[in-house]
């Protein structure tokens, strides 16, 4: 058993980041290791304030050293691959030279326009790298930095959601019907491409995520002139398993997107999906996937008025043989031989 350090801006918490990063953790735990947290942010074992994204202190380099100094190795959640603290990260750094070590990299600076001058991530000692998607690691391999993709993973066999009870608890009679864009509220989300899809179809446009990076006016612009119905946020007591019962279908108009975990999440439910053809997309749906351009509008009606479409059951299939969560621990297994850590040491 080894004592593996998951390190990032901040951890435990709702964002992708800590959601992914806790999925790695299970599966770790199930090869038998040991989890400790790392974070600037967030119910953590390690709390280091100067690694927080918006922190004004320096992280304390000594109380990283005494940390990392107590495991066996460390992966490192999109720290370097984001350089929104340099300090954080240049500290990360020092502290890991020469140590063995996991990037995990689920965004780079220059695929962000307003960060696209900032460094990407380097390379310092026994190091590995891990992409989730094609795209990052052949532009890491660009930059000179070998990486291997492992794709974020879904329980592909999610419980039943109460559609009727979600429904309720969002005010929507029986005959409405309902999309989703399970989102955050930021420009490269697009929630106008998802409302416009509503006003279009007739259905009302329920946005899960909250505004940020200063969206909050843009949002309540568009959400107030809305030609339709709108819902926002889970109801108290809901889950994402009820979220995706209770819609009609799912809509990602992201023009950018790491992965998109939702374009998973909506097969797993057997939601049709419409989605913007984001450049990862093309990725996992080069697996056989069945999805809906924005502009399909037939095609997205048929979809909504037979939920039991043949093609929710294909789509399932290939999502279970390519990301199910139970593929993780063997994958994670192989990453840690790379840095010569075993399940049964």
């Amino acid at each position: 058993m080894a004592r593996i350090a998951f390190v990032s801006f901040r951890l435990g918490l709702t964002d992708g980041v800590s959601i992914e990063a806790e999925k790695w953790a299970t599966a770790l735990r199930s090869l038998g290791h040991e989890i400790v947290t790392v974070a600037g942010e967030g119910p953590v074992d390690h709390l280091v304030p100067g690694l927080a994204i918006d922190s004004e202190v320096d992280p304390d380099l000594d109380q990283l050293i005494r940390i990392f100094d107590s495991v066996d190795t460390v992966i490192v959640e999109n720290l370097a691959s984001l350089p929104l603290n340099l300090d954080a990260r240049d500290a990360v750094y020092v502290a890991l030279r020469n140590r063995p070590a996991i990037f995990r990299h689920h965004d780079l600076a220059w695929q962000r326009t307003h960060l696209a001058h900032l460094d990407g991530p380097a390379h310092h000692g026994p190091w590995v790298h891990i992409t989730i998607n094609d795209r990052s690691r052949i532009e890491l391999a660009q930059r000179g930095i070998h990486a291997i993709t492992i794709p974020n993973h879904f329980d592909c066999y999610p419980a039943d959601g109460r559609r009727d009870t979600l429904r309720n608890a969002i005010r929507v009679s029986r005959g409405s019907r309902v999309i989703l864009q399970p989102t955050r509220a930021i420009p490269r989300k697009n929630v106008t491409g998802g409302l416009r899809l509503a006003e279009r179809l007739g259905a009302i446009y329920w946005l899960l995520g909250k505004a940020e990076d200063g969206f909050g006016n843009d949002l309540e612009r568009l959400l107030t002139h809305a030609m339709t119905g709108v819902r926002r946020g889970l109801p108290q007591g809901a889950t994402m398993d009820d979220a995706y019962a209770g819609c009609d279908l799912v809509v990602m108009p992201s023009t950018w997107e790491g992965f998109g975990n939702p374009v998973i999440e909506a097969v797993a439910h057997r939601k049709p999906l419409a989605r913007y053809r984001y450049p990862v997309i093309e990725e996992i749906e080069a697996h056989g996937f069945h999805f809906f351009d924005l502009d399909d509008y037939d095609g997205i009606e048929a979809a909504m008025a037979d939920p039991f479409s043949e093609f929710h059951e294909k789509n399932l299939a290939i999502a279970r043989a390519n990301y199910d969560l139970s593929l993780l621990p063997g994958r994670l297994r192989e990453i840690l031989e790379l840095v010569n850590i075993s399940s049964d040491r």
